[in-house]
């Protein structure tokens, strides 16, 4: 018996272990179905390239085939390990636009506009910048900006300026639209950096809690739920099904696939469905992993007249040294990321907010960087902050061990891909500025042939990709395909809260870990709030008796 059952280690897992533990009257169990963060790869900031091309900490996603992606499955890649996708992604760190919180705010989600927002980014934040009113000091990420040091990403910030747009020196404060230098959860200590993921933030420091205990390579397979209450979790662990009780409340923060996943393998979603896989209906909730939408990327990839971008560092030769030199003292090539400028752009002025997103990367690759284009170049790397496109994810059977059926239906609102032929065009207005002058080469992809909008429309087609940031699986929200109320608890089923990115009815103009954190440490002051008021009337009532 515990107090709390956390399910997933992740972005989101690792905070609410951290936060929910820190009253020793608490006990923690935090259960995660990869393993210790224990992989060189993930503390080195330029690990992630290898990360992805290996795979060795990932679930293996795809998605069904794409009807308006040629019928491409995409590769989505979700880390299976302590500390979740924080542990594989680029680093951003980026909060996204005032507007899309006040949006959630405006459907009925109470206190989820970005002023009730900001105090959760700030009190998770250790920014080793100067003193400012929108950045953190003391919380357990680490947060820090590299600057705008390498030609090509000057290059790229001054063409941004040449061509109109504004110079955006933060892009964390609500405004994004601008050209600016990008903020990153790297440990930064000169010329030192270390990932700062949820395990290395909220995780180590506190692993030696009494009251919190760890299990790893422990997979859920179903949320116990007795008289529409939940009071437990079954998992699988080295071939044996084991249980948890949970005495106040489970909390599921596997992320866009697994917590909806873990739902409906438990009874909770569309009755019709849970109905066709042989499971018994614990609580009818239609919008259990519907709503699922993404951030899909493709890049303007431009070929340089000087031998100056990063591809000589993921050669084998420079790569191994690289490695070795970070292993030795934490220093060198391996010590960031490698993305030190953003950009943020209106495809029409009218808009309130920006809705296309860059970040500009000192090389050219395919499929996550599993794919290096051998050739210097560049790459203004674009997204559709606020696509329309919406899907769906859905288990195969009642095993839980095949992974589900996931269907974002990119490009099915066609407006999504008119904002993405926006975007190449306004790149190559980007690249044509004299700031790059010096640097500028043959477009790579989609090439100076691709004029037109069917031209440009069949490059999109085959090779955008997903930059894994599927989110809304569990909507929050008060319509009959909301699943969590906005306070993360779901619908219909009592001790059951979901808290990590499904939960969000629109996805952010921007990286979604930072904002996944924040809801982690919104939703551990909602529990603990709650939990003062239960403890409260509960003396209450003990004093009325005596």
């Amino acid at each position: 018996m515990t107090d709390y059952v956390v399910v997933g280690g992740g972005s989101a897992g690792c905070v609410l272990a951290n936060r929910l533990s820190a009253n020793p009257d608490v006990e923690v169990t935090l259960i995660e179905a990869g393993g210790r963060d224990s992989s060189p790869f993930i503390g080195m900031p330029a690990g992630y390239f290898q990360l992805m091309k290996t795979g060795q900490i990932d679930w293996g996603y795809y998605t069904e085939p794409q009807q308006h992606l040629l019928g491409r499955r995409l590769y989505w890649p979700r880390a299976k390990v302590l500390g979740g996708c924080s542990c594989i992604n680029g680093m951003v760190y980026i909060r996204g636009s005032a507007t899309d919180y006040d949006n959630w705010e405006a459907m009925g989600n109470s206190e989820w506009s970005f002023k009730d927002c900001l105090p959760y980014f700030l009190k998770s934040e250790n920014w080793n910048g100067p003193n400012s009113a929108i950045h953190g000091k003391g919380g357990p990420l680490y947060t820090s900006r590299y600057g705008v040091q390498h030609p090509l990403s000057k290059a790229f910030v001054e063409a941004g300026v040449q061509a109109g747009y504004p110079y955006r020196d933060d892009f964390n404060g609500g405004e994004q639209e601008g050209f600016g230098p990008c903020d990153s959860t790297i440990k930064a200590d000169g010329e030192k950096g270390v990932r700062s993921s949820t395990a290395f933030a909220y995780i180590h420091p506190v692993k030696d809690r009494k009251n919190l205990k760890i299990i790893t390579k422990a997979l859920a397979t179903r949320v116990i739920v007795e008289h529409g209450r939940a009071v437990g979790v079954e998992y699988l662990r080295h071939g044996r099904k084991q249980t948890i009780r949970a005495d106040r409340e489970v909390l599921l923060s596997g992320g866009a696939i697994n917590s909806p996943q873990l739902l409906q393998l438990s009874g909770i979603g569309d009755p019709a469905h849970l109905r066709s896989v042989g499971i018994a209906v614990k609580a009818e909730l239609p919008g259990v992993g519907q709503n699922l939408h993404d951030h899909l990327a493709v890049g303007l990839q431009c070929r340089s007249t000087q031998p100056n971008s990063l591809l000589t560092y993921v050669r084998p030769v420079r790569a191994a040294a690289a490695l070795a030199h970070y292993l030795w003292n934490q220093e060198g090539p391996g010590a960031y990321h490698g993305v030190e400028a953003l950009a943020f752009v209106k495809s029409q002025p009218d808009l309130v907010a920006p809705d296309i997103q860059y970040h500009f990367e000192m090389i050219m690759y395919r499929e996550n960087g599993r794919h290096i284009i051998p050739e210097h170049g560049f790459t203004p790397f674009l997204n559709i902050s606020r696509p329309k496109s919406r899907g769906w994810l859905k288990i195969r059977s009642a095993d839980p061990t095949q992974h589900p059926l996931m269907q974002p239906n990119y490009f099915s609102d066609p407006d999504d891909i008119r904002v993405y032929r926006d975007g190449i065009r306004i790149g190559r207005d980007i690249l044509a500025q004299k700031a790059f002058d010096p640097y500028r080469g043959v477009e790579y992809g989609p090439g100076p042939q691709a004029k037109t909008n069917d031209q440009i429309d069949q490059y999109l087609r085959e090779c955008s990709e997903s930059v894994y940031h599927p989110v809304g699986t569990c909507k929050m929200g008060f319509d009959e395909m909301a699943v969590v109320d906005d306070r993360l608890r779901v619908r219909g089923v009592s001790g059951l809260r979901v808290v990590d990115a499904s939960i969000m009815p629109s996805i952010v103009s921007g990286n979604t870990n930072a904002p996944t954190i924040m809801i982690a440490e919104k939703a551990a002051d909602f529990i603990i709030r709650a939990d003062r008021g239960s403890s409260t009337e509960s003396r209450n009532i003990e004093r009325a008796s005596a």
